[in-house]
Order: C-alpha cells, then sequence, then structure tokens
C-alpha cells in the first residue's frame, strides 16, 4: 500500500516552521533588540511622573521685576527634579539688540536640575516657592513627554512677547495642553479688572524710569480688562489661579505647596488706586509760574528749549514703536499727541528767543498748532470706544503746551518781544 500521510504531515512540518519563521520577523520588526515591547510593558505599570509649578518672586534688576516661573517633572523612584524654564535668553546671540528693539527678541526652553536651576534665585536673594498638581498618570506622562521633546535644541527657541509669549504664558499653555483645555476654560470667563498698563506700572513701580516707560508708551492695548487667563502672563497671577482650578476629575488641581526659598529682599508691590488729580496740581502749576513770567520771554523759553526737546525725543520713539516694530502695546498711542514730533519745529524760534531775537514769523502759528493737536488728547480720551488710561498725562502736559502757546506767541509777547531784541 501507498502510505499518503507522510507528504501531508511533510507539508504541515513545513507550514509550521514557515510560520514560526514569520512570527520571529515580525516580533523583531516590532520590538529592535527585543526591548520596544518589554519598555512598553514598564511604561505602562512606571508611576506617573509629578508634576509642579516653581515660582520666583521679583527681584532688583528691571528684568526681574515681573518674576519667574518653571516647570518641574519629578521621577517618585529616584527623587530627581528637572525644571524646564521657558525664561532663557542670549545677549550675545547676533543682532540681539536689534531683535529686541523691533519686538522679534527670541527666547529658548532649558531643562535642567531643579537644584541648579533654583541656585541663582538664591544667590540673588528671591523667594521662590512650588505648587504640586494632581494630575491624572496619562496626563502628567503626556506633559513629561512633551517638555522632553521641547526642550531639544531644535524645539527649544521660540519668540518672546511681553505679554502673550513669555516664561509664565509658556507653562500656562503646556499645562493647558496636557489637561486638553481644562485650565483656559476655567480661567477664559474670569476677570479681576486688571489691564497690562495696571499689573506692569505695579510690578515696575520700584523703577521710575522703567513704569514712566511702561505708562507713556503703552497704547490703547494696554488697558483692555484681562481674564484669569490672560493675566498669567505674571506668574504670581498664575499661582494663584492654578489655586482655584480643578482637574479632569473634579480634585482642586493643586495638591500641595511647597516653599523652597525665603524672600530676602523688597517683596512684589500690592495693589493701588492711581489718581489723576496730582497729575494735575503738577501740571497746573508749571503753567502758573510759566504765566506769571509772561514778561520775561527768555525765561520762558530757557524752559520751553528742553521742554519740546524731550516732546521730539519721547515722540519719535513712540512713533517709531507703533509704525516699525511687533511691539503691539505700543500701537496707536494717543501720548503721539501731547508729545508730539512736531515740537522739533518750535526749537529754532526758542533758540532765537534765549538769543534775545525775534522767534521767526511762522513760530507762533506752529506753537498753536502742537497746543491745538495736544488738546485733542482730550475729547478722544472721552469719546473712544477703545479707551487708553493717558488722562493722567493729558493733565499734566496739556496745561503747559497751553501757558507756552500763550505766553510765547507772537501777539501775547511784550513790545519790546516783537523788535530785534528782547529784553
Amino acid at each position: 500500500m501507498i502510505n499518503r500521510q507522510r507528504p501531508l504531515r511533510r507539508l504541515s512540518l513545513f507550514g509550521c516552521a514557515l510560520l514560526a519563521l514569520l512570527v520571529s520577523f515580525a516580533s523583531r520588526a516590532q520590538a529592535p533588540d527585543g526591548q520596544a515591547a518589554p519598555a512598553a510593558a514598564a511604561q505602562s505599570t512606571a508611576p506617573a511622573p509629578r508634576i509642579g509649578v516653581v515660582t520666583m518672586q521679583p527681584g532688583e534688576i528691571f528684568f526681574e521685576r515681573f518674576g519667574h516661573d518653571a516647570l518641574v517633572v519629578a521621577d517618585p523612584r529616584s527623587g530627581t527634579a528637572i525644571s524646564y524654564n521657558f525664561g532663557y535668553f542670549d545677549p550675545g546671540e547676533k543682532d540681539f539688540i536689534s531683535r529686541f528693539v523691533r519686538g522679534e527678541m527670541m527666547y529658548y526652553l532649558v531643562a535642567l536640575p531643579l537644584g541648579e536651576d533654583l541656585a541663582q534665585y538664591r544667590d540673588e536673594g528671591r523667594g521662590a516657592s512650588i505648587q504640586w498638581l494632581d494630575l491624572p498618570p496619562t496626563q502628567a506622562r503626556a506633559l513629561a513627554a512633551e517638555l522632553a521633546d521641547l526642550a531639544r535644541p531644535e524645539n527649544a527657541r521660540y519668540r518672546y512677547d511681553y505679554f502673550t509669549a513669555n516664561c509664565s504664558t509658556m507653562v500656562r499653555d503646556a499645562l493647558d495642553r496636557a489637561m486638553e483645555g481644562g485650565l483656559q476654560s476655567q480661567l477664559a470667563g474670569r476677570s479681576r479688572g486688571n489691564t497690562y498698563r495696571s499689573e506692569s506700572i505695579r510690578l515696575a513701580s520700584p523703577s521710575l524710569w522703567m513704569w514712566l516707560g511702561f505708562d507713556l508708551g503703552m497704547g490703547p492695548y494696554g488697558d483692555q480688562p484681562l481674564s484669569r487667563w490672560q493675566e498669567a502672563f505674571v506668574p504670581m497671577r498664575l499661582a494663584d489661579s492654578l489655586r482655584q482650578v480643578h482637574n479632569s476629575e473634579g480634585r482642586p488641581l493643586v495638591q500641595s505647596e511647597q516653599e523652597l526659598l525665603p524672600q530676602r529682599v523688597a517683596a512684589e508691590p500690592a495693589e493701588h488706586a492711581r489718581y489723576w488729580w496730582p497729575w494735575l496740581l503738577a501740571g497746573g502749576g508749571v503753567a502758573c509760574l510759566i504765566l506769571s513770567g509772561a514778561r520775561r520771554p527768555r525765561l520762558i523759553a530757557g524752559f520751553a528749549l528742553p521742554f519740546w526737546l524731550l516732546c521730539t525725543l519721547f515722540g519719535l520713539l513712540l512713533a517709531c514703536a507703533w509704525g516699525f516694530t511687533a511691539h503691539q502695546g505700543t500701537w496707536a498711542n494717543r501720548n503721539l499727541l501731547l508729545l508730539n514730533p512736531l515740537c522739533v519745529v518750535l526749537l529754532p524760534g526758542a533758540w532765537r528767543l534765549l538769543r534775545s531775537r525775534p522767534p521767526g514769523r511762522w513760530f507762533s502759528t506752529l506753537l498753536w498748532l502742537v497746543t491745538a493737536t495736544a488738546a485733542l488728547a482730550l475729547p478722544i480720551h472721552w469719546l473712544s470706544f477703545q479707551p487708553q488710561f493717558n488722562v493722567q498725562w493729558i493733565v499734566l502736559l496739556l496745561p503747559i503746551h497751553a501757558s507756552l502757546a500763550w505766553t510765547l506767541g507772537a501777539r501775547r509777547l511784550p513790545a519790546g518781544a516783537r523788535g530785534r531784541t528782547l529784553p
């Protein structure tokens, strides 16, 4: 008899061997070196990283006035904590100054051990505290992975903006992405009435030139009421708002808080009301002094010359910031009506008055034109649908412009001033 089962058995053995070979190739393709599958299994069973937000208090140098913050990823097994700090810049970078002026400055994210990151703040006497967050494990892992990827050299740089893309808003946005929009949804509809101007002036107030620059340099953009989401451009405000947020499972987002460094320098400036009447008294007082010296045009010209020179210089700066930079906060600045670059045409007349000579044929007309332009700031302030809080500058500078026009206008000069010489 012919045995028919032997070929079938051989065929079956060949099929099993082929199947085993295919499975072997497939497993190698999916797990190179035999490590991918165990690594994935280990990742799914490993404890989730612990996420924290560390907030550094303001310092004494001008670029430290707004405070600082960073995200912290701590490994619960080893105890190591990595600080992801979005606040680094390189002043030695090519075109750094010109990019800063144009509003195109680049910052970058740096990952370093938390202790190393805190060393600088400890040396400066700046306080620091950390808020440990209660994020679900999947969100904590996703945030840790995203930060590690963003810290790679090819991803670390970002275009900086004082109000919408700084160290604090980058922390806020990274948290919001991990929470799948849950942070913004809880903060966007709430407001304490703060503005970019009020917050900037408050924090810059220890430095006179800094808060004057913010106040003079900001246009209407700086006076929009901010939601809690927007005012998180200030690290301390973000920390305060996080205390009132819940995670996706309904629990408070901030699980615990811990002080890392004590504050040894001046604390963050407190909020306080801003009054315009002291500015009115100052402007009115200067105007009265100018009017009282109407018969001494050389003396008045000695004040007018530096005043108009400052108006020209500051006006040119405001015009350039509006027309030639990406600093949105400086656009459409109505202080240009008060600090008018056209004051430059008054400088030759003031110089002639100082030398006891007539100020020139068109001096009076130009002087009243500059004053009329400054006067426009008041009705624009009252009637504008997009207000700019510059009433203090109006009541300070408008009386000065008006009193100079009244005393140095051709019709108001003493008889001797309209001749060749002045007393």
